[in-house]
């Protein structure tokens, strides 16, 4: 009973969680008069709202540009997070442990406040409006580079000193063992960067400056701001905005509750 008690909690709250994600799914369906009504369902369902939305209203180019910049902002810098972590896991240099703890004590400083120094490196650079400066700025993941820092320690060394013994490079070893025997704690943070990225609206609100650039969060806004009244393609647009990464979640579960897991365990 007691079992029972707990994953009758789990799913009420489940239920309490997924209903306004349910709410605005079922919405995007109906046509706008259904819009503010109460019926759960669409009494006439409609792909109208997503057609529109894609189509009237540019989404699928924000879409686009939310897709560019979170794929190569998610893999450079996850890819450098990796190779500083190998690095600081497995090599000894001078100033190591003074490096890592200045690294780490970098994620005590909210990052709103790296917002205006950023900016006027990248206004300098004259990358505003610009792919370069919506990525480069943010290809360093000091919360990436502990957690794989914590997963490599574990790898044992004999591994590395076997294979520069047969004669393999750095990047061998890399790519050829570190990577493949990290690779949930990899997927991982890559999983995590993506989000960010997909969802960063400040920074992408102040680079871009012509509405071609604009991300899925920022037309998102724009939008909503402009369109008041029309609900349901609001709703429709949200929708957009929001299944990717659920999306994404879904299929990389597997490799994010691994890499956590094994994070926490190492940590």
């Amino acid at each position: 009973m007691k079992r029972f008690w707990i994953y009758f909690a789990i799913t009420v709250v489940l239920i309490i969680a997924l209903s306004p994600f349910f709410w605005m799914v079922v919405t995007a369906f109906k046509p706008e008069p259904e819009a503010l009504t109460l019926r759960l369902l669409p009494h006439h369902p409609t792909l109208a709202n997503f057609r529109d939305v894609l189509t009237r209203y540019n989404f699928l180019r924000y879409f686009k540009n939310s897709l560019i910049i979170a794929t190569l902002a998610s893999f450079f810098s996850t890819l450098f997070a990796a190779m500083a972590a190998y690095a600081f896991a497995k090599k000894d240099f001078y100033g190591k442990n003074v490096l890592f703890v200045l690294f780490l004590s970098s994620m005590m400083v909210p990052g709103l406040l790296y917002v205006v120094p950023q900016f006027v490196i990248v206004f300098s650079l004259g990358w505003l409006n610009s792919y370069k400066g919506m990525i480069i700025p943010h290809l360093a993941n000091v919360f990436g580079l502990f957690m794989l820092v914590q997963f490599m320690k574990g790898l044992p060394d004999e591994l590395i000193e076997a294979a520069k013994m047969d004669g393999a490079s750095e990047w061998l070893i890399f790519s050829k063992i570190i990577v493949p025997l990290t690779l949930p704690a990899i997927a991982t943070v890559m999983l995590l960067n993506f989000q960010f990225h997909w969802n960063n609206f400040l920074w992408q609100l102040l680079v871009a400056q012509d509405e071609s650039l604009y991300t899925l969060p920022v037309g998102l806004a724009m939008f909503k701001s402009a369109h008041e009244e029309a609900f349901a393609l609001k709703m429709a647009a949200s929708t957009i905005s929001v299944l990717p990464i659920a999306l994404l979640f879904l299929l990389a579960q597997r490799y994010f509750i691994e890499g956590i897991t094994h994070g926490a365990v190492k940590g």
